[in-house]
């Protein structure tokens, strides 16, 4: 029998979908019964903690095959792919940079592309990865971006502080409350810009996070 999913922060489809046996989160995301939310939420890799995601009932598959032989049956994998564009203080992109990247117990080492874009393919299950470039080292939470949009329950707030903190801006604590310190974030941001300086989440200061950030 269907059941109801609350998503909590950190949780992915893909997340969600293994913890449920299902090897991909299309079963989910595309069930008619979650037609709502997947209108709600149009990018399956950006959900908000407290939706709700119906999980339906798995569908059981029979095969035919003749007796006296061995069948080999191949289960495709579906793989978490995360991509995070370096830039420097000038907002340059690090084109060709090479980085140290760990997650999940694997560490490997690599290059950004020519738009200074790195790509890795993360290990079953993992929820944080750190990021070595330049002398700097980051801690990435995976899966803990928010969406922007004013239907959240915080309104995009700690969708914006994500994607702020993300463009080193400091708006400390992402906590989903437009305080001061997130607003002069917010007022810096569309003082570079060239929005209307306000320190408000309007839609034009939604629309240019999503440009710039990239998503």
């Amino acid at each position: 029998m269907p059941r109801n999913h609350t998503v909590a922060q950190g949780e992915c489809l893909s997340l969600i979908a293994r913890k449920y046996g299902f090897r991909d989160y299309h079963t989910i995301y595309d069930d008619p019964a979650n037609a709502d939310f997947k209108k709600r939420r149009p990018n399956p890799d950006l959900i908000f903690p407290g939706d709700i995601i119906v999980i339906p009932d798995k569908v059981q598959k029979t095969e035919t095959r003749g007796t006296g032989a061995v069948h080999t049956f191949s289960v495709p994998l579906t793989s978490r792919i995360l991509r995070v564009a370096l830039q420097d203080a000038c907002w340059h992109r690090l084109a060709n940079e090479p980085y140290q990247f760990s997650a999940g117990g694997q560490t490997g080492n690599g290059n950004t592309d020519d738009s200074g874009i790195l790509q890795e393919t993360l290990p079953d299950g993992a929820t944080q990865a750190t990021l070595i470039a330049r002398g700097h080292t980051w801690v990435l939470d995976i899966a803990h971006l928010n969406p922007l949009d004013a239907d959240t329950g915080d309104q995009g707030v700690s969708g914006a502080q994500g994607r702020l903190l993300n463009m080193s801006y400091d708006t400390g604590s992402i906590d989903g409350d437009l305080g001061p310190q997130t607003a002069a974030s917010l007022k810096q941001f569309q003082q570079d810009n060239g929005l209307d300086v306000n320190g408000k989440l309007d839609d034009a200061t939604r629309s240019k996070l999503i440009e710039v950030h990239g998503c």
